[in-house]
């Protein structure tokens, strides 16, 4: 006799039909009906995979990667209690991403709910900080409009929608109903009104010295957007998240600013009387000049105004404003101001950012700079970029050349450890289905975020994915280090003990080389991207390796030095000479 269709067969038919390929997460006993839903729709032919990863934690990053990577649906899941609480961290990240993500959390049987059942808890409000969209299903006829409902708020915010399913309700006999009604509209034109572009254009005509500041909604707007940098004669500055969509042939580029920052962004900044926000929510207002008049334009009216002064704020996609602007605004005359942010930003590249780059070949510990940019030479021109939190970003910002067709993917929002390896489980997935194994993805990883979810080696092992893991292995966590020393603390509990990962790798069944040579990068680099499954490189690299940002307050300066002062008070000399060893080049010079 034919089995009857369930709600959980009902769901998984409907994520199918939006678009998604895969369900991340881990089996257990309140998810196993739609777990049997999947390889019962996978037995017939339906395109959709259950991916088993070692913490849900890794299900919502993957999913929120491949949601970056193909626009499409992306799905985890987790069973009661633990098991969906693990998704939490990886959905904050995916929601503030603002990627289409459906989390499926299951939940204790529905007759136990309210009674302090085993694994209890309430998923339905436990995700509500952290999604668009966040119900709990409590019937069979219920059912299809609720997940229809989810999958239309993941796609319309875009963002996390969560769905909380009773395992007794998943095995309910689902009701007839197609999935026909599922949409994926297009993304609308939202065109800015035209009383706020002839405002933002008498702005510009009278502005002497305009400086651009460009974010991820840039993206599908390179093009015009450099047209008008050379219009009115403006630097274009990126926040992280935008250097993929705007800084490759940019000749108008003068770098980032924040803590991760380089170049001449600040100073253009700061220099400029008019600063033009395109698409960037950048949070980190102590770089935002509060003495320049400030326009922001946006397609989200909620992120006007909430970092810095607004004199003028326009609502509209990035793409349609510039278009609309460039026909009102007159050709600058002078392009003075431009040429001396270009020159200062050249010198600030080759005199601060290049140091550790040069005559390094033979200097260990490695110096991290040194490994990026072996990197970003070695890496294909399609390469994916998953990079951790902490100084892999700062050495990604600085050292990956963009081009129109890699990207960077990381934790730029909610700033999450362990993101790197998981996301790149996610964009692996993404190319394999594209049908494009060729294309390098390739994890920037540090060694505590690593270590963090190290579980998921297995998951690369088990698939044989062929993510390149790039170890900037230091023992240490040198983001909290630097910001301990800016507040005049000595670093304390940030060091690890110095571990073999490549060994831990190898055990595991991934082929992985240990180095401590500089000249010994490059080789190692060719060598694991040569190799069709997943690959390890551990490079040793120096522990006292600081990233300066290119804004340094006295209130900095001071806490350095005190802290600098404890270290030597507390026996410390050695560990402080050691350091200016390493960072002595890499201090900006009048």
């Amino acid at each position: 006799m034919a089995r009857s269709s369930t709600v959980a067969d009902q769901l998984v038919a409907q994520v199918v039909a939006a678009g998604a390929k895969h369900i991340y997460g881990i089996v257990g006993d309140s998810l196993n009906p739609v777990v049997d839903a999947v390889r019962r729709a996978a037995e017939d032919g339906v395109d959709i995979q259950w991916v088993h990863v070692r913490h849900e934690e890794a299900a919502a990053f993957a999913a929120a990667a491949e949601a970056e990577i193909t626009g499409a649906l992306a799905v985890c899941a987790g069973s009661c209690g633990p098991g969906n609480l693990h998704l939490i961290n990886g959905l904050y990240d995916a929601n503030r991403s603002r990627v289409p993500v459906l989390a499926i959390a299951s939940h204790i049987p529905s007759t136990q709910i309210g009674t302090q059942y085993f694994q209890e808890t309430h998923p339905d409000r436990l995700f509500v900080e952290c999604s668009v969209y966040s119900e709990m299903i409590t019937s069979a006829a219920q059912a299809p409009r609720v997940i229809r409902s989810a999958i239309h708020h993941a796609y319309g915010a875009p963002g996390v929608a969560v769905l909380t399913l009773p395992g007794d309700v998943a095995d309910l006999e689902a009701p007839a109903a197609g999935t026909d009604t599922l949409t994926r509209p297009r993304p609308p034109r939202v065109v800015p009104d035209e009383t706020d572009v002839a405002a933002l254009a008498e702005a510009v005509d009278a502005a002497k010295k305009v400086t651009i500041l460009a974010g991820a909604g840039v993206r599908g707007a390179h093009d015009d957007v450099l047209a008008l940098a050379d219009r009115i004669a403006a630097p274009v500055g990126h926040s992280l998240r935008g250097k993929e969509h705007i800084q490759y042939d940019n000749p108008f580029d003068v770098g980032m600013t924040g803590l991760l920052g380089y170049g001449a962004l600040q100073a253009a900044m700061d220099e400029a009387d008019l600063l033009i926000l395109l698409g960037t929510d950048f949070p980190y207002d102590q770089f935002l000049p509060d003495d320049v008049r400030t326009v922001q334009v946006d397609i989200e009216p909620t992120r006007l105004g909430r970092r810095t002064r607004n004199d003028l704020a326009v609502v509209g996609d990035v793409g349609e404003t510039v278009r609309a602007l460039l026909p009102l605004v007159q050709r600058k005359k002078s392009r003075r101001f431009l040429e001396q942010m270009l020159k200062k930003h050249d010198r600030a590249m080759s005199g601060v950012v290049g140091a550790y780059t040069k005559n390094v070949e033979d200097h260990t510990p490695i110096h991290p700079e040194y490994a990026a940019v072996l990197l970003d030479e070695e890496a294909a021109d399609d390469a994916v970029f998953t990079v951790d939190t902490g100084m892999g970003n700062v050495w990604s910002a600085r050292y990956l050349t963009p081009n129109g067709r890699r990207r960077v993917i990381g934790s730029f929002l909610h700033g999450s450890m362990a993101n790197a390896v998981p996301h790149a489980i996610g964009a692996a997935f993404a190319a394999r289905d594209a049908d494009v194994p060729q294309k390098h993805v390739i994890a920037v990883a540090g060694d505590g975020g690593l270590s963090m979810l190290l579980g998921e080696l297995v998951t690369l092992v088990h698939y044989q994915l062929p993510v390149k893991i790039i170890l900037f292995d230091n023992a240490t966590l040198g983001m909290v280090r630097l910001e301990m020393l800016v507040d005049g603390l000595p670093s304390h509990g940030t060091d690890s003990p110095v571990v073999d990962y490549a060994a831990v790798a190898r055990a595991i069944g991934i082929p992985s080389v240990r180095v401590e040579d500089p000249t010994q990068i490059r080789t190692a680099l060719r060598e694991a991207f040569s190799h069709d499954g997943p690959a390890l490189v551990d490079l040793v690299t120096d522990p006292r390796a600081l990233s300066l940002p290119p804004k340094i307050t006295r209130q900095q300066v001071a806490g350095f030095t005190a802290a600098m002062s404890k270290e030597i008070l507390g026996g410390g000399m050695g560990e402080v000479m050691a350091m200016a060893r390493s960072n002595l080049r890499n201090v900006p010079r009048p």
